[in-house]
């Protein structure tokens, strides 16, 4: 496949979605390929190069999980070991839970814990500030018994990173990961973000217009605390690098073992757009029978999507500075890459027809931390609306995206409690329902993280 014909579908794709700047990578058989696209802001624009930095979200987790793997084929974190041991001072609302939860729970999201802490600007930026107000958190399972996708979770073992190694979070990081990688354009830090090309993330206001995205990181300006889930700002070029690493032998930084044992299953995922299970933080999915890793992030107007093939020493990188579009474009690169490149054509679920009967099961408001989702339906079809509640953006000063409005969502084939969401920013992504024992849908499974139902409405 020519360069040329990359760059053609990378430029065709963005002007389909609407993103004004993209940058993507591709590693094959130890050979790179990137192709940039567009400007970095509309309002001030540069050309994108294989060097602008980008906000990769909760590509993040990939940094902090490798991390902590070096701190444990060191020998000085036990993954089997109960969080505490290195963050005594951790408490939750269930203490029980607070004293059960392992390192591992925190990296393959089986803690627990909910999606994250409503930043209410109280907690403070750093890390000892964030695990204070944690007893906040609700629990949403018992440890080790479900997977379900946390932010705080990892944020939390960003603290576990500070007091083994007795390092703000950051310099751990690049003193464990990033300088013997030589990963010179990845940053925490926004003094080192300013003084280099830098991609402005854009969301959509109500009339449907394009406007920078502020704050440029994070939900709250000075949100430090978040970096281990969420910080990292970094190029096509260093994440092709970060690849290549991971499809290595370590470097003398990991063991290659430690490195396999990461992409291992360590818990299994049902009916999630994720993939099939999570390893040591990397999503799996099969795709044509080929098995993937990957992880992908979406922050505030930009979206970051990196992908491993192992078996064939494949990797592509797609980064996109829109939103909510960033992500159905990066997933187009990711789909395209896999076929022209690999012959792995991945095919959307098709949902079977509209049910009343299992429709009105499900009907009903859901929540978790931060956001509230509602599934409605008409007796013809359902649909499932997300958004930010209100009260959280009345407490911040900064902007934020736009709420997902209803689109339509279908049942899939089988037990229906999974379905697939078929139209709008956020087509494709799969789910599925949970039931108690006396088979009342109690929670909804989207992106990972289970939202808790609500009172339930009539529809």
């Amino acid at each position: 496949m020519s360069h040329a014909k990359t760059a053609e579908f990378v430029e065709e794709a963005a002007r389909e979605h609407g993103i004004p700047g993209a940058a993507v990578g591709l590693l094959k058989g130890g050979r790179e390929e990137r192709v940039s696209y567009g400007v970095t802001s509309l309002d001030n624009p540069l050309p994108v190069d294989d060097r602008t930095l980008f906000h990769v979200a909760s590509v993040s987790k990939t940094f902090t999980a490798t991390a902590l793997m070096r701190l444990v084929a060191e020998g000085r974190v036990d993954l089997t070991a109960p969080v505490r041991r290195y963050v005594p001072e951790l408490r939750l609302a269930d203490e029980s839970a607070a004293a059960r939860i392992t390192v591992l729970n925190l990296l393959n999201h089986t803690s627990g814990l909910d999606w994250n802490l409503f930043d209410d600007g109280e907690a403070g930026d750093r890390l000892p500030a964030f695990v204070a107000k944690m007893r906040e958190l609700s629990m949403i399972a018992s440890p080790g018994t479900r997977a379900s996708y946390s932010q705080a979770g990892y944020n939390l073992a960003g603290r576990v990173v500070e007091t083994v190694t007795g390092q703000d979070f950051e310099k751990a990081v690049a003193s464990l990961v990033l300088e013997p990688l030589g990963l010179s354009h990845t940053f925490y830090d926004l003094d080192d973000v300013v003084i280099r090309r830098f991609a402005v993330g854009h969301d959509r206001d109500a009339d449907g217009v394009l406007r920078p995205a502020r704050p440029w990181k994070a939900c709250r300006a000075g949100a430090r605390a978040n970096n281990p889930g969420g910080g990292v700002v970094s190029s096509v070029s260093d994440l092709l690098r970060w690849a290549r690493f991971h499809l290595g032998t370590g470097e003398g930084v990991l063991p290659a073992e430690a490195l396999r044992r990461m992409r291992e299953q360590t818990v299994a995922l049902r009916g999630s757009t994720l993939g099939d299970g999570f390893g040591i933080c990397w999503f799996l999915r099969e795709v044509d029978g080929v098995h993937t890793i990957g992880h992908g992030g979406s922050g505030n107007g930009q979206f970051a999507e990196l992908l491993i093939v192992p078996e064939s020493d494949f990797t592509v990188v797609s980064l996109a500075n829109a939103g909510p579009a960033g992500y159905q474009f990066n997933q187009a690169v990711v789909r395209w890459a896999l076929e022209h490149h690999l012959g792995v054509v991945d095919r959307d679920p098709e949902p079977v027809p509209h049910d009343a009967a299992r429709a009105r099961e499900v009907v009903g408001h859901y929540a978790i931390d931060a956001m509230n989702l509602d599934i409605a339906s008409d007796g013809n079809r359902l649909t499932l609306a997300v958004g930010i509640k209100p009260e959280v953006r009345s407490a911040s000063d900064a902007g934020m995206p736009q709420d997902y409005p209803a689109a339509a969502m279908g049942f899939l084939p089988g037990d229906g409690e999974e379905y697939v969401i078929t139209e709008g920013g956020l087509k494709d992504q799969r789910g599925f329902f949970t039931r108690d024992r006396s088979g009342t849908v109690t929670g909804v499974d989207l992106a990972g993280r289970l939202f808790n139902r609500g009172a339930v409405q009539a529809g």
